[in-house]
């Protein structure tokens, strides 16, 4: 998640402060997401310092306005016309059981079995919120949460597979 276009997205749409783009910010991923307040304040510092949001005024640090110049409309453009890269291989799951098996770990299966019951935890999490989430209000939430759960799914399906596979040996 890149903070910098978090915040070029909430000024493209008016001017705010430091602490109203943490609010908004925080409100558009229905806070799933926190977000420090010194990191809005740092952020906003390298924006204006790389010429993509002015600020309005030169008022106290906690309530100056800012707003998006036209480099920073077009850096948010660019941005969102970039596909986004996945670390295919590179999964942390994964990683524990190269290691698991570098050292001959015999507890495999239990491992296994916690990786599924997380995935199922986190399955039922994400379905409790879809369930709270208005179809006509929080549409884009709605696609995150459903590739979530889908990418749980997958998840799902290869540990599955796994421990099939460690069964049968």
């Amino acid at each position: 998640m890149s903070v910098k276009h978090a915040i070029l997205t909430l000024l493209y749409q008016r001017e705010r402060h430091g602490y109203e783009i943490k609010t908004k910010f925080e409100s558009m991923v229905h806070g799933q997401w926190p977000l420090n307040t010194g990191q809005v304040y740092t952020t906003l510092d390298r924006l204006t310092r790389d010429g993509l949001v002015k600020p309005l005024t030169e008022e106290s640090r906690d309530r100056k306005e800012y707003r998006l110049t036209e480099a920073g409309r077009e850096e948010l453009h660019r941005w969102l016309l970039e596909p986004v890269e996945r670390s295919l291989l590179k999964d942390a799951f994964f990683f524990k059981l190269l290691c698991a098996q570098e050292i001959d770990f015999r507890q495999e299966a239990e491992m296994l079995n916690r990786q599924r019951a997380s995935l199922v935890y986190h399955m039922m999490q994400l379905r409790q919120l879809h369930a709270r989430l208005d179809p006509e209000r929080h549409r884009s939430m709605i696609y995150l949460v459903e590739g979530g759960i889908l990418h749980l799914e997958a998840d799902m399906k290869w540990v599955e597979m796994l421990l099939g596979e460690i069964q049968e040996s």
